[in-house]
């Protein structure tokens, strides 16, 4: 089984994917949802495009005049790996359920462009789009229904999800990379638009099981879906680039205290000297190490507050260590070169608020500096328009001598724009809630659209 609803459905929740990305993504400029279609044949159809203009003002939408899957699309066995045939991320996407980044086209295996019509400058990040089987009533017990590989192997029968989508943005050429933010934000984005289409799904299957409602209570139940839908899709997303935004202004911060002062921050060679230990333990399995290793590189890619990062060390690192010591490594002094280096990894996180780089700048006056710093480094759970603004109000001192702190001001203003538009969507879901769910229960229809109606909302916020 697969996702099925109003084409107009579909390709307006596409649209508001691919602007959502498009929009809050610089390096991004070309976003593309495809629809897979029901096992085994799973023909994959072109959905919409959307490219943005250079002023990233505008975005124009349309498919391709020639494309494999341009509807009515593309069956399973003309993708799917074989050989003699190029390789295409799309069958990786769909089969392996995993996404696929072209950091470097002209080495990709799986860039078909470059396979067939010799075109490097195609940076891109595929992601599938996932629904739990259950959810779809997906028959897991039916060989059937069931894809196969070309050599007959059946596919997906050891995953809970099958594919109904998957995403495409392309980047601008290296600024796209394994593993990066943007890559992040699209598979969570991919997570949402997955819940966002079931929801489609579950509200046309009720749609056609309540056909005596009054015409103003099925009115009534659309725009408090559509709120709902849009409110918890974005709103989520927003809040994260509000973070990822602050993050970015802690790392030029501390940059510039280091600089500046010429004391350096200790934690990229704490890293180093962790992979270092690592790589010297005798017996331990590769997988195991190469995880580590891993997380260590994947530490120096996120801006922590000290609290965040102390938890994150302790939880990621710190405990793989101590298992990875116990079972590999008896030695008392490597554990504790080993122990030392972390605990330099827990105070490095302090260097931009507390350290004597901080004492000794003094570019700017005590007073400012107090204020920055505390709201820098505060800790922040839920949206704060007052700390955005309190935060914005510092960053425009003359004195904060930050190179990109234009750019944040902007990104801040727009985000916070959003942000407080998605705040009044969910009041005004809220109360479009409340009064279905307090409606006239006497009705049988009403309490059978009430239950409906509670069982969709967790549903779409879980994710």
């Amino acid at each position: 089984m697969s996702i099925k609803i109003e084409n107009s459905l579909l390709e307006r929740s596409c649209k508001g994917m691919i602007e959502t990305i498009l929009y809050c993504l610089p390096n991004a400029f070309k976003g593309t949802i495809y629809l897979v279609g029901p096992p085994p044949h799973l023909v994959v159809r072109r959905i919409t495009s959307g490219i943005i203009n250079e002023n990233r003002t505008e975005i124009s939408w349309g498919l391709p005049e020639k494309s494999d899957y341009n509807p009515p699309g593309r069956p399973w066995e003309l993708y799917r790996d074989e050989p003699g045939r190029p390789l295409e991320a799309m069958a990786w996407c769909i089969e392996r359920q995993k996404s696929w980044t072209a950091e470097d086209p002209e080495n990709d295996l799986r860039s078909i462009r470059v396979q067939t019509e010799g075109k490097t400058q195609d940076f891109h990040h595929m992601e599938p789009v996932l629904v739990r089987k259950e959810d779809l009533n997906f028959d897991m017990y039916s060989k059937d229904q069931y894809p196969r590989n070309h050599k007959g192997d059946l596919i997906w029968q050891d995953t809970d999800y099958v594919v109904v989508a998957v995403i495409k943005i392309h980047f601008k050429p290296y600024t796209i990379r394994i593993g990066s933010h943007e890559t992040k934000v699209i598979k969570k984005l991919s997570r949402l638009l997955g819940t966002e289409l079931l929801s489609y799904q579950l509200r046309q299957d009720s749609l056609k099981a309540m056909e005596e409602l009054a015409r103003d209570r099925i009115l009534a139940c659309n725009i408090l879906a559509d709120s709902l839908r849009n409110a918890i899709t974005k709103s989520a997303l927003i809040f994260s680039l509000i973070k990822q935004e602050i993050g970015i202004l802690r790392e030029e911060w501390e940059e510039l205290i280091s600089r500046d002062t010429g004391l350096r921050n200790v934690k990229e060679l704490t890293i180093h000297e962790l992979n270092r230990l690592l790589m010297s333990i005798n017996g331990a399995p590769p997988d195991l190490k190469e995880e580590l290793y891993e997380i260590h590189n994947r530490f120096m890619e996120i801006s922590f507050t000290p609290e965040q990062g102390i938890k994150w060390i302790e939880k990621r690192i710190e405990e793989k260590w101590k298992s990875l010591l116990e079972a590999y490594n008896g030695d008392s002094l490597f554990k504790k070169r080993v122990f030392q280096n972390i605990n330099t990894l827990k105070e490095s996180l302090s260097f931009g608020v507390k350290s004597h780089a901080v004492q000794n700048y003094t570019a700017i006056n005590e007073e400012l500096k107090e204020k920055w710093l505390s709201l820098l480094y505060q800790e922040n759970n839920s949206f704060n328009p007052s700390y955005i603004d309190k935060l914005i109000e510092v960053l425009k001192d003359p004195a904060l001598n930050l190179k990109k702190k234009e750019r944040s001001i902007k990104n801040l203003l727009k985000l916070k724009a959003l942000a407080e538009t998605m705040n009044q969507l969910e009041r005004n879901t809220n109360f479009l809630l409340h009064q279905v769910l307090n409606g006239n229960n006497k009705n049988k229809h009403n309490h059978v659209l009430n239950q409906n109606t509670c069982k969709k909302i967790p549903v779409a916020g879980s994710n």
